[in-house]
């Protein structure tokens, strides 16, 4: 049988493994969403649209805050995660318009 020792750095080891592929994911996911949104300020620049949206960017992080309250996410945490998101987004939008 396993001392307690040993099995809590078993434990460990595959928290950090799920950690680590969950990570992956998690920038991979991001690169993803940027090359849409890279298209998006293309398509903005080329058509004279401002580089941000407030209306569509207040209903998304609504959003978010929903499906983060159903996964049992702290909301707040949503918010300011997706709010950092989308000012990064529109910092490459106003890049465009230049």
């Amino acid at each position: 049988m396993m001392d307690t020792t040993a099995h809590a750095a078993e434990l460990l080891r595959e928290h950090r493994e799920s950690i680590d592929r969950l990570d992956a994911i998690l920038v991979y996911t991001l690169a993803e969403r940027f090359k849409h949104t890279q298209e998006v300020g293309r398509l903005k620049a080329q058509n004279d649209l401002p580089p941000s949206d407030p209306a569509r960017e207040a209903a998304q992080i609504a959003r978010l805050q929903e499906l983060a309250r159903a996964a049992n996410l702290d909301p707040e945490f949503a918010k300011k995660f997706l709010t950092f998101i989308i000012s990064e987004v529109i910092r490459h939008h106003e890049k465009l318009q230049k």
